[in-house]
């Protein structure tokens, strides 16, 4: 069982997966960089990336009724290793994403938009579960990274809700919920505003610059 495992143990086990977040920052970290030479303009503000704990993943194993396995983990749980990209603009979040999915080596396995088809509680973002190559001395193996990629704004609202959610043991009040949900509609309407006056300003900068 994983859950008596020595902690030298767990580190060989979770190992893989911090070769596969350094591998997937390296490229982030490119596509941004290049990205903003060419276009002059940052997508990215900020990035952070974890990989959960072994008792997260032990209780996401029980939860999905499977034994503890070193096999179990590498193929029935998708989000061990994960990135989260916060972005000025939804456009950018789909610039990302186009970036990402040009890289040879990524392949994607799964892409879920909750920007266009939100969830029921208000909550938007853009997930991707993907598969890359990790080199090691014996063999090469594909390792799965979920990253969600986000606007400043719904990466404030996904964190307030979060925490009200632990806060509460997931038994919210409804007028709680109904705050949140009307909340969600107040980053969406800013982050449409937003996009708006970023495509003016760009509108204004190309008329100035073919005068």
């Amino acid at each position: 069982m994983f859950e008596e495992q020595s902690l030298g143990e767990w580190k060989n086990t979770l190992l893989i997966y911090k070769f596969a977040l350094d591998e997937i920052n390296t490229k982030i970290k490119i596509l941004n960089e290049e990205f903003t030479l060419n276009h002059d303009h940052n997508p990215i503000e900020h990035v952070k990336s974890r990989i959960k704990k072994p008792d997260s993943i032990i209780k996401k194993l029980e939860r999905k009724g499977l034994e503890l396995s070193q096999h179990n983990i590498e193929h029935f749980i998708n989000d061990v290793a994960g990135v989260r990209i916060s972005c000025s603009f939804i456009s950018d979040i789909y610039k990302i994403y186009e970036l990402l999915k040009q890289q040879d080596d990524i392949y994607i396995i799964e892409v879920k938009d909750y920007i266009k088809n939100p969830k029921p509680n208000g909550y938007k973002s853009f997930h991707m579960i993907i598969e890359i190559p990790i080199f090691l001395a014996s063999e090469t193996k594909r390792v799965k990274v979920e990253i969600q990629i986000r606007t400043v704004a719904m990466d404030f609202w996904a964190s307030l809700e979060h925490k009200i959610f632990y806060k509460y043991n997931k038994k919210v009040p409804y007028e709680i919920i109904e705050s949140l949900n009307e909340a969600s509609a107040t980053v969406n309407s800013l982050d449409y505003k937003m996009e708006s006056i970023k495509n003016q300003m760009e509108e204004i900068k190309e008329l100035e610059y073919n005068k």
